[in-house]
C-alpha cells in the first residue's frame, strides 16, 4: 500500500528551484512518484516506505540548499530506568509518521523530536510511548509543568521511602542469615521479612519487566526482576519442600536475604543516582531560576500593579526596584542604576544603565529604581535563548554515544544468555550442588550487569560540561562540538573585537594642507557614514558634532579595502594606503612619514584622498584587551598555535601581535583570505578553530572545524557558531577548550570503567574464579557493586562542576 505525504518547502522561490528539488527527490530510493508544487511551496511524495523515505527526502532537500518546515521539540519522558529504556523510547518515536529524527537522553529524561507538522501527531507519540510502558509529557502549559514537578517530587519521595523500608526489612534478614540460621522457623521468618521487600517495595521492577516482555523487549528491570524473582521463588520452594533436596543428599539452601538485599541495594543506588543526576542539571535550574515570576507594570498616569510575567507584552512599561531581577529584555526610559549582568556575561563588574541603554532578562538591579520598556518577552529574550541553547546541547548526543547505544541495545539479551549459560555449565561441570550453585551464579550475573553505567557515561558528562560552560558564559551548541573541540591544535583570531576592545576611536588627524580641513571634512564624514566598516564608525563618531553631511553620489564599497564616492563632480576615496595606491593616487612624503610613526605605535591609519593625491590621514586606536596576552599564553600552554588574521596593515598587525605574544599573523586579509588560510591549515592535517563575530567572518567560521563567536549582549551569533562566548573576555576561549578536553576525558573515563566493570564483573559472577581459588560472588555484593557502578559514573561526571578551567 502506497502512502502520500507533503513536505512544506522553504526558499523554493522559482521554477528553477522547484526543478532542482524535484530532480533531487528523483534520486531517492523508495519514492514511487513525486512533484514539487511551486505555488503551494510543497513537495508531494508517494512511497510504500514513508518511515525511511521521509528523513531521506528532508536530508536531500537540505543538501540542495533549500529547507523543509519542521518543528523541533523537547518532551519529558517518565518511567525510564536504564539506557535500554531510552533506546526503546527512541526507536518507538522514530517509527512514528512524520518524525525526521528523535534523540532520547536517559540522563535528563528528555526526548528531542524533529517532525513535520501536518504529518506527525503528538498524541500518537504519547500513545506509542505508553504502549511500551513509559509516558511522554506533551502538555506544555504552566499548570502541566507544575503538575510534572509535583509528580517528580512524589516519585522521589516514594523511592526514598521504599529504599529505607527495604533496608529496614533487609537488615534483620541478613542478621538471621548470618548468625541464626539454626533457630526454629528461621526460613519462615526470613520469608516473612523478604516478601514485602520483593513483592511491595520492588514491585515496580516486575511491572516494568512484564511490560517489556509483552513487547519482546528487555531492560535493566528485566534483569532485576529475573534475578530477585528466581532467588525468591527458589527459596520459597526450598522452605516448603526441603525434602526434595534432602532425598538427594543435598541441603535445601534459601536465598531470601540475597533477593531482599539486592532489591534494597538497587533501590539505594537508584535513589543516589537520581540525586546525582539532578545535580548534573543544576546549571539549567539556576538559569531558569533567574527569571522572576511576577513584575511591576506602570500604567498611564503612573499607576503601578503587580502582574504575572506571562502577561507582559512588548511595549509595556515595567518598574524595577533595587535588588529585583529584570523580567524581560528592554530599553531604559526613565531613571538609572547599576545592573549585575554576571549571570549572563560572566563579567563581575556591574554595568551602568541609563536612558536608551538595553537591559536583559535575569540580570539584577543593584542601586536604584528605574523604568524600562519591554522589547522582547517570553521565548524571545536573551535568557530564554540561552536556556534553550543549553537544553538543546544537554539533550544532544556525542558521536561516541552511537556506539554505546548499539551495545546497550543488545546488552540485556546478552546478559540473560550468559546467565542461562552459567547455570547450564554449573549443572554439567559442577559437583552435587551444581544446580544450586548454578542458580546462584545465574542470579548474580543478572544482578551485577549494569547497562545504566554505560547509558549514563556520556550524557551525564555532557550535561555537566555544557552546564558548567553556561555558568561561565560559554554556550556550546551540541555534544558533537564539545567532543570535536577536544582535538583543536590551531586557532584563528580576528584582531578587532577579539584581541582588541573592538571600540576604535580617532586619536589624531593630519591634513596635507590645513586650509583643506573645513572644505573636505564634510565629504570625509559623509563617505564614512555610508560605510559599514567598524573603523568608519570611529570616524563618523568623531565628526558627528563637528560638521554637516553632504550628499554623496555614486558611492561604492570594496569589502576590506575602502570606499569611494563623488561630490560636486569630484571623486574621493577613503581606505587603506594599499587601496589608495591601487587607484594611482599620489601619497605625499609628509603624510607617509607621519603614517609610519603612527603604525609603530600600533595605530591603524586611514587615508583620505581626491582623485589625484592624498589629502589627509587619520590615526585610529583600538585598545588591546587587558587579558589578551594572558589568554594567548594560556592557549600556547594548551598546545594550540594562535594565528592572528586581520584586514589591517602589516605594521599595525605586527605591533599588536608582538604585544600579545603571537608569532603567526597575516595582515590585509579579506574574508575569503581567512577561509582559504583555514583550508590550507586543514590540508596540512590541523584541526582549526576560528574566532570571530559570527557575521563578518561567516565564511571563515563555516570553514573551520570549530567556530567560536564572541558575543556582546544580544549580538550573539548562536546559529552561526558551534560555541558562543557571551562575554567579550578572551580568556573564555582557552577556558572553553579546556572545558571540552576535561569533558571528553571524563566521558572516556566513564566509558572505560563502565565497560571494565561489566567485562570483569559478569565473568566473576558466573563463577570464573571458582576453579582457580574457590571464589563465588554473593548476589548481595553483586547488587551493591551494580548500584555503585552507576553512582561512580555520575559522581565522576559531577567532578566537572568543580574542575579548574
Amino acid at each position: 500500500m502506497n502512502d502520500t505525504f507533503s513536505l512544506p518547502l522553504i526558499d523554493v522561490e522559482s521554477e528553477h528551484c522547484a526543478l532542482i528539488v524535484d530532480k533531487g527527490l528523483g534520486q531517492i530510493h523508495g519514492i514511487k512518484s513525486h512533484k514539487v508544487e511551486l505555488n503551494n511551496k510543497r513537495a508531494v511524495i508517494e512511497t510504500d516506505n514513508p518511515l525511511e523515505v521521509l528523513p531521506n527526502a528532508v536530508t536531500a532537500i537540505r543538501d540542495l540548499g533549500y529547507g523543509v518546515d519542521t518543528v523541533k521539540k523537547a518532551f519529558t519522558v517518565t518511567g525510564m530506568s536504564c539506557a535500554s529504556c531510552a533506546i526503546s523510547v527512541e526507536s518507538m518515536l522514530k517509527a512514528q509518521s512524520g518524525v525526521i529524527n528523535a534523540v532520547v537522553n536517559f540522563a535528563n529524561s528528555t526526548a528531542n523530536v524533529e517532525y513535520v507538522p501536518g504529518i506527525a501527531n503528538i498524541e500518537d507519540f504519547k500513545k506509542a510511548i505508553q504502549s511500551v510502558g513509559y509516558d511522554l509529557i506533551i502538555d506544555e502549559s504552566e499548570e502541566a509543568a507544575e503538575s510534572l514537578q509535583k509528580l517528580q517530587e512524589q516519585h522521589a519521595n516514594s523511592l526514598r521511602n521504599r529504599t529505607f523500608l527495604s533496608i529496614g526489612f533487609s537488615l534483620p534478614l541478613v542478621i538471621i542469615g548470618m548468625f541464626f540460621m539454626n533457630m526454629p522457623y528461621a526460613n519462615y521468618a526470613m520469608w516473612l521479612l523478604a516478601t514485602p521487600v520483593v513483592a511491595i517495595f520492588g514491585k515496580q521492577f516486575f511491572i516494568n519487566a512484564w511490560k517489556q516482555a509483552k513487547h519482546r523487549s528487555a531492560n535493566m528491570d528485566t534483569l532485576v526482576a529475573m534475578s530477585t524473582g528466581i532467588a525468591y521463588l527458589f527459596s520459597v520452594f526450598n522452605t516448603l519442600y526441603p525434602q526434595f533436596w534432602h532425598n538427594r543428599g543435598l541441603h535445601a539452601h534459601v536465598y531470601f536475604e540475597a533477593a531482599a538485599v539486592v532489591v534494597a541495594f538497587i533501590l539505594l543506588g537508584k535513589m543516589l543516582e537520581e540525586r546525582a543526576k539532578s545535580n548534573t542539571s543544576s546549571a539549567i535550574k539556576k538559569l531558569i531560576g533567574l527569571q522572576p515570576k511576577t513584575v511591576t507594570i506602570v500604567h498611564q498616569g503612573g499607576h503601578q500593579m503587580e502582574i504575572s510575567i506571562a502577561n507582559v507584552k512588548v511595549g509595556d512599561t515595567l518598574l524595577v526596584k533595587p535588588g529585583e531581577k529584570i523580567a524581560v529584555d528592554g530599553i531604559v526610559n526613565e531613571g538609572s542604576s547599576y545592573v549585575d549582568e554576571s549571570m549572563i556575561t560572566g563579567e563581575p563588574v556591574a554595568v551602568l544603565k541609563q536612558k536608551g541603554i538595553k537591559v536583559f532578562s535575569g540580570t539584577i538591579n543593584q542601586k536604584s529604581s528605574f523604568e524600562f520598556i519591554a522589547e522582547k518577552v517570553g521565548s524571545d529574550t536573551v535568557l530564554a535563548h540561552i536556556i534553550q541553547a543549553v537544553q538543546n546541547a544537554q539533550g544532544s548526543k556525542a558521536p561516541v554515544q552511537k556506539l554505546v547505544d548499539k551495545i546497550a541495545g543488545i546488552f540485556v539479551p546478552i546478559v540473560i544468555g550468559v546467565a542461562i549459560l552459567s547455570l547450564i555449565m554449573w549443572v554439567i561441570l559442577g559437583s552435587g550442588n551444581g544446580f544450586t550453585q548454578g542458580l546462584l551464579a545465574m542470579v548474580t550475573v543478572l544482578v551485577i550487569a549494569c547497562p545504566c553505567a554505560l547509558g549514563l557515561a556520556t550524557p551525564t558528562a555532557i550535561m555537566v560540561g555544557v552546564g558548567r560552560g553556561a555558568e561561565n558564559g560559554i554556550l556550546i551548541k551540541d555534544a558533537e562540538s564539545l567532543e570535536r573541540a577536544y582535538k583543536i591544535d590551531s586557532i584563528i583570531l580576528d584582531k578587532t573585537g577579539t584581541i582588541t576592545e573592538g571600540n576604535p576611536d580617532v586619536v589624531d588627524i593630519v591634513w596635507a594642507k590645513s586650509e583643506d580641513q573645513n572644505q573636505l571634512s564634510p565629504i570625509l564624514y559623509s563617505l564614512e557614514s555610508l560605510s559599514e566598516h567598524p573603523l568608519a564608525d570611529a570616524v563618523t563618531r568623531y565628526w558627528v558634532s563637528k560638521t554637516q553631511k553632504v550628499v554623496i553620489e555614486g558611492f561604492e564599497s570594496e569589502t576590506g579595502k575602502g570606499v569611494s564616492g563623488s561630490y560636486n563632480n569630484g571623486l574621493y576615496y577613503v581606505g587603506s594606503e594599499k587601496y589608495i595606491v591601487s587607484q594611482n593616487i599620489v601619497t605625499p612624503d609628509n603624510l607617509k612619514q607621519q603614517a609610519n610613526k603612527w603604525l609603530e605605535e600600533s595605530y591603524t591609519v586611514i587615508w583620505f584622498s581626491d582623485k589625484e593625491k592624498a589629502v589627509a590621514i587619520i590615526a585610529i586606536a583600538d585598545k588591546i584587551k587587558s587579558n589578551s596576552a594572558q589568554a594567548i599564553k594560556r592557549l600556547k600552554e594548551l598546545g594550540i598555535t594562535p594565528y592572528m588574521l586581520t584586514g589591517d596593515n602589516p605594521q599595525t598587525a605586527k605591533s599588536v601581535a608582538q604585544k600579545v605574544g603571537i608569532t603567526e599573523f597575516k595582515a590585509e586579509t579579506l574574508p575569503t583570505d581567512k577561509a582559504d588560510f583555514i583550508k590550507l591549515l586543514q590540508k596540512q592535517g590541523h584541526i582549526v578553530a576560528m574566532v570571530g563575530d559570527g557575521i563578518n567572518d561567516s565564511q571563515a567560521l563555516a570553514q573551520a572545524d570549530i567556530s567560536i563567536a564572541m558575543g556582546k549582549g544580544t549580538d550573539i551569533a548562536m546559529d552561526v557558531a558551534k560555541m558562543t562566548l557571551i562575554s567579550s573576555d578572551l580568556m573564555s576561549i582557552p577556558n572553553a577548550i579546556s572545558l571540552s578536553r576535561k569533558t571528553v576525558q571524563v566521558i572516556r573515563q566513564n566509558l572505560f570503567w563502565a565497560f571494565i566493570y561489566n567485562l570483569i564483573g559478569i565473568p566473576i559472577a558466573a563463577g570464573l574464579l571458582y576453579p582457580i581459588n574457590g571464589f563465588l560472588l554473593s548476589p548481595m555484593i553483586a547488587g551493591a557493586a551494580m548500584a555503585l557502578s552507576s553512582i561512580s559514573v555520575v559522581g565522576n561526571s559531577l567532578r566537572l562542576k568543580y574542575a579548574k578551567l
